[in-house]
């Protein structure tokens, strides 16, 4: 399961993976319907208990790539190691048991529209809607970056990363993760995005959210303490996203 040799990937996929034998092959074929024949989709499997790998493997397919993890790092660092794979120009995140809506590949690369980065909606199925799942992303607000900081610090301009898409060379900036950074990794990435004003929100929903009990996505408030934590967490994200941004500008 290796990349074509000597094909340039236009897209990439980049799907981080723990124990989720049950969706994984639904959201696998969804996502490779969309990829064309040199396009890739790499799987980081963070160590699954299950038989997520095999489910991985069985499929057969030259654009799907699997990378084992020798230990469990979490969520955060295994989307941080799947983007470090990335080769296409275009680089769409991917949870392991969602489904994609046709056309989606399309439709978020034209809808960046020479921007660096889109983020769009989601359809969510399957469970419960939450408070943040009734959180919707809104066009006219693309261009209202200092608003959309603050947004994403106060809680009330939400990025899903399984609904978001970045042009590679916006990689620089993104990779690696702050080191204190434990979650949102999304909201990090969208925060690069509106720092460097060259993002895009669609308001149209390309896939479709599972929800689930084992979703990472708090369905009601959290408590006060973790509240105060993310926020400085939040905060801290801002600097250095300014601060990577800064250097990026600099004459070389």
């Amino acid at each position: 399961m290796d990349p074509t040799p000597g094909a340039t990937p236009r897209v990439s996929v980049c799907l981080a993976a723990y124990n989720g034998a049950n969706h994984i092959e639904e959201q696998i074929r969804s996502i490779l319907a969309e990829l064309d024949i040199h396009d890739e989709l790499v799987v980081v499997d963070d160590k699954s208990t299950d038989n997520t790998a095999d489910v991985v493997r069985s499929i057969q397919d030259d654009r799907l790539r699997l990378v084992q993890a020798s230990v469990n790092a979490g969520y955060v660092r295994t989307f941080e190691r799947a983007l470090g794979e990335a080769r296409g120009e275009f680089v769409f995140l991917s949870d392991q048991d969602d489904v994609w809506i046709p056309g989606r590949v399309e439709t978020m690369i034209s809808a960046m529209d020479g921007k660096d980065m889109v983020a769009s909606n989601c359809e969510h199925f399957d469970g419960p809607l939450g408070t943040f799942h009734e959180i919707r992303l809104r066009a006219k607000d693309s261009d209202h970056s200092v608003r959309n900081i603050i947004g994403i610090v106060v809680g009330y301009r939400l990025h899903w990363g399984c609904a978001m898409a970045v042009r590679n060379r916006i990689l620089n900036q993104v990779l690696p993760f702050p080191q204190h950074m434990a979650e949102s990794h999304d909201q990090w990435i969208a925060m690069v995005g509106n720092v460097n004003r060259s993002i895009a929100y669609l308001e149209a929903d390309t896939i479709r959210h599972r929800l689930h009990g084992e979703n990472l996505t708090p369905r009601g408030i959290r408590s006060a303490s973790k509240i105060i934590r993310a926020r400085v967490a939040f905060i801290r994200n801002i600097l250095e996203a300014m601060r990577r941004a800064r250097k990026a500008a600099r004459p070389a």
